[in-house]
């Protein structure tokens, strides 16, 4: 048995042609979305400042041809000046002309006038689980870096560093690292279907991007507004549960609710007559299960519109009918 020859181990087995061929497939359909959306991926570089004690690097895409670049709330981090560097190492200075921390989302425009090339927006709400995806970024300095994998999970919640629920949150095992936040996830079609944002440290292959329909509307935000309004009516809230017999006696389903713990004298809550230990049910004829819920109906919509918000005090249902204000900075609910 000695002197059979041994097997070549060096010798890997041969590909079916039919899996050649999706394997071939599979790769030009990355490559062309990296030819075509990987120019419009850019390096951000913000410097140390007095507010800032270290400098940082991230991600961005530009979403526009006149220098508009979608990147990370966390990556500009309070900075105004930020050094845009594109791939073909032209450096370009930026302002920070909005900031979204609620979404982990900013947007930066190029000083100079220039054309520059443009991934587009693509809508969201058409991914479906499985999908392929591309990402595209700097992680850990390695410039233009491209990975891919799959959509994982829609609808995902992530809480954003200024404690709000960022919503509609799109899950890959793309893999994402350092460096990659603020850049874009891509379809294969090479739209931009989100926007990179956060990584799980010691899970593996856990990933999520800030959807495109959210960037959408933060772009268009702070373009019409320079900021992302919202809503507010001056209370501090935490989730209770609601007793069984309250909601049987209400004829409400909730089993939870936002319980008032402060009120801001002077507010809009208060001139409603809301008082501490009210807990909230619903606003505007929808079910409040918590300061989440009620964080999330709290939108720019509705700024200055009488909204009826129904609260159970002392086990009984009372409404009243309260006129948000827009949010100050810093404020929750």
């Amino acid at each position: 048995m000695f002197d059979q020859p041994a097997p070549d181990l060096a010798a890997s087995p041969a590909i079916p042609p039919d899996d050649e061929a999706l394997l071939d497939a599979y790769s030009r359909a990355v490559i062309d979305v990296v030819d075509r959306v990987g120019p419009a991926v850019v390096r951000l570089d913000v410097k140390a400042s007095g507010d800032r004690r270290h400098g940082g690097t991230g991600s961005g895409v530009i979403v526009a041809p006149d220098g508009l670049v979608l990147t990370n709330s966390h990556v500009v981090d309070g900075a105004t000046r930020v050094n845009v560097t594109t791939v073909e190492g032209r450096s370009l200075m930026a302002r920070v002309v909005g900031d979204d921390p609620d979404t982990d989302l900013a947007l930066v425009r190029v000083d100079a006038p220039a054309t520059l090339p443009a991934a587009p927006l693509g809508n969201s709400k058409l991914l479906r689980r499985g999908q392929l995806v591309i990402a595209i970024g700097n992680p850990l300095g390695f410039e233009s870096t491209v990975t891919t994998g799959v959509v994982s999970a829609l609808g995902r919640s992530l809480r954003a560093r200024s404690g709000r629920l960022i919503d509609d949150v799109i899950q890959t095992d793309a893999a994402l690292n350092p460096g990659n936040s603020g850049g874009p996830l891509v379809s294969s079609h090479g739209e931009v279907v989100g926007i990179n944002t956060a990584v799980i440290m010691g899970a593996q292959g856990i990933c999520f991007a800030v959807a495109s329909n959210t960037a959408q509307f933060v772009l268009s935000e702070i373009i019409q507004h320079g900021r992302v309004r919202r809503a507010y009516i001056g209370v501090s809230a935490q989730t209770t549960s609601v007793p069984r017999r309250h909601a049987r006696v209400a004829e409400i389903e909730n089993s939870s609710g936002a319980m008032i713990t402060a009120l801001e004298s002077n507010g809009p809550a208060v001139l409603a007559g809301l008082m501490s230990l009210d807990t909230i049910v619903r606003a505007d004829g929808i079910a409040v299960t918590g300061v989440d819920d009620l964080i999330r109906l709290l939108n720019g919509d509705r700024i200055g519109r009488t909204v009826a918000i129904d609260v159970l005090r002392r086990g009984s249902l009372r409404r009243f009918d309260v006129t948000p204000l827009e949010r100050p900075a810093a404020r929750a609910a």
